[in-house]
């Protein structure tokens, strides 16, 4: 599909001399017929060699994944942890309120976090913690100290779902019987909300969390334009339009693998949670 798309990564705005052009080609093995080139390439995906980049000069795949895994790792850590701190909380409130203004105000909240783009929460953010109050500093990488905007704003959308997926979860728990039973044996209602119905209300949001933690892991390109994070999301969207084609590939199958291996640990975690779920 990328080599269908018109120009190469040797192709950009200012032209260079087309035997230039052909002699990248044949160093990089751009010239051989394609099938060629894909066992090739699958050959050195089972030694772990992603292949060198066509666009930074000098700097394999796996070097590039080296240097900006580590940075999304970073925010998109902080990232899952608010999620979880201000969603699980935010639903189980709203559950427990449900038709009060708690209720009606957490599912406000969680729909403008749903729908409201991340680069305009983003550039929000900068405007009043960066220029106006001089909380933060952007558009630079040094280390945590610099991570918790972007934090917060790739947190805000992981947030608003889980909240939403802890609210339904806890109005269907609450109505069962255990529930009824767990209340009429004398129990307090903290020992039932959090150690009862909590436990079962949070399936959904176990399941969730694969797919979202391989995601929030990875970067967000658009988070890491705004605060200027060298994070792999960066890499991989600039990867398209140079046509680095061993970027593009090499960053996919790194994600698709951290994907694969938090959905594992996701359905491990269920098993632990719900005991009618079992391991084989």
């Amino acid at each position: 599909m990328m080599r269908a798309i018109p120009g190469g990564p040797f192709t950009d705005e200012k032209a260079i001399p087309e035997f230039v052009a052909q002699k990248m080609s044949e160093r990089y093995g751009l010239n051989d017929p394609l099938y060629i080139q894909y066992g090739r390439y699958l050959l050195n995906i089972l030694k772990l060699d992603l292949g060198p980049s066509y666009r930074y000069e000098g700097m394999t795949v796996n070097e590039l994944i080296a240097g900006g895994f580590p940075v999304s790792c970073i925010v998109g850590g902080m990232a899952l942890i608010f999620s979880l701190m201000a969603g699980i909380p935010a639903g189980v409130i709203s559950a427990l309120n449900r038709g009060k203004w708690q209720d009606r105000l957490a599912m406000i909240l969680a729909t403008v976090g749903v729908t409201v783009p991340s680069f305009v929460i983003a550039s929000l953010l900068v405007y009043v913690f960066a220029m106006q109050l001089g909380w933060a500093s952007v558009g630079f990488w040094d280390g945590i100290s610099t991570a918790f905007l972007p934090a917060l704003t790739l947190a805000l959308y992981p947030a608003a779902f889980i909240s939403r997926l802890v609210r339904s979860g806890m109005l269907e728990v609450l109505g069962q019987d255990y529930i009824r039973t767990a209340y009429a044996k004398g129990l307090s209602e903290r020992s039932v909300i959090y150690i009862h119905a909590l436990k079962n209300a949070v399936i959904p949001v176990i399941t969730y969390l694969g797919p979202l933690t391989a995601g929030i892991l990875t970067g967000s390109f658009v988070i890491e334009q705004v605060y200027g994070v060298p994070g792999l999301g960066t890499f991989f969207v600039t990867s398209i339009s140079n046509r680095d084609y061993t970027t593009i590939m090499g960053v996919t199958i790194f994600y698709s693998a951290i994907l694969v291996a938090f959905n594992i640990v996701a359905d491990i975690c269920l098993s632990f949670v719900d005991p009618r779920i079992k391991l084989r």
